[in-house]
């Protein structure tokens, strides 16, 4: 499974939503992920592709679509 399939996957995980079609949603102003969501987020990106981080490093505003993810999990490498 390549990033970007594995970064919606986690997404539908987290939200039940399928955002394949819709990359530019703004995950935190329509409220489909929280706090907390964030936190279950970035660990399973640290899991499933070796994504590491901190929490205190996460700024909403460079994480809050899908698409922005996608291209974080594109340039950790």
């Amino acid at each position: 499974m390549d990033k970007k399939a594995t970064v919606l996957s986690i997404l539908n995980d987290l939200t039940g939503e399928d955002f394949t079609n819709n990359l530019d949603e703004d995950l935190f102003a329509s409220g489909l992920i929280d706090s907390m969501d964030t936190v279950q987020l970035l660990l399973q990106l640290q899991s499933q592709l070796g994504m590491d981080v901190p929490v205190s490093e996460f700024d909403r505003n460079q994480w809050n679509t899908p698409a922005k993810i996608i291209k974080k999990a594109e340039d950790a490498d």
